[in-house]
């Protein structure tokens, strides 16, 4: 059974960090490919950066939080991590960590591309 548990969210003012980490059990992050959520009141839930399976680790991030979030991963603690800094109120949102087993890097952007999903971890930033 694949369990994917996210952590590290929190109430942080504007310009501050938050690291989320995303534990998996039953899945390998070495060859399944990593994405990272969000979903804010009223919206769809919208892609923030993935980052594929593999030595390479292609990481890839929306236009919305280039230059500002991390993605990045721990083969030996089998763990996802997301680094957000310079926070602003509209990064508030549930974030959610995801695992894909059967991707190409065009559809990691997709919702519909990833298997499994962790339980969402609140991210709010105050101004």
């Amino acid at each position: 059974q694949v369990q994917l548990v996210e952590s590290g969210g929190g109430l942080v003012q504007a310009g501050g960090s938050l690291r989320l980490s995303c534990a998996a059990s039953g899945l390998s992050f070495s060859t399944a490919a990593a994405g990272w959520f969000r979903q804010a009141p009223g919206k769809e839930r919208e892609f923030v950066a993935h980052i594929r399976g593999g030595v390479n680790s292609i990481t890839n991030y929306a236009d919305a939080v280039k230059g500002r979030f991390t993605i990045s991963k721990d083969y030996a603690k089998n763990t996802v991590y997301l680094q957000m800094n310079s926070l602003e109120p509209e990064d508030t949102a549930v974030y959610y960590c995801a695992g894909a087993t059967v991707y190409s890097g065009t559809t990691l952007q997709r919702t519909s591309t990833y298997n499994y999903w962790g339980q969402g971890t609140q991210v709010t930033v105050s101004s």
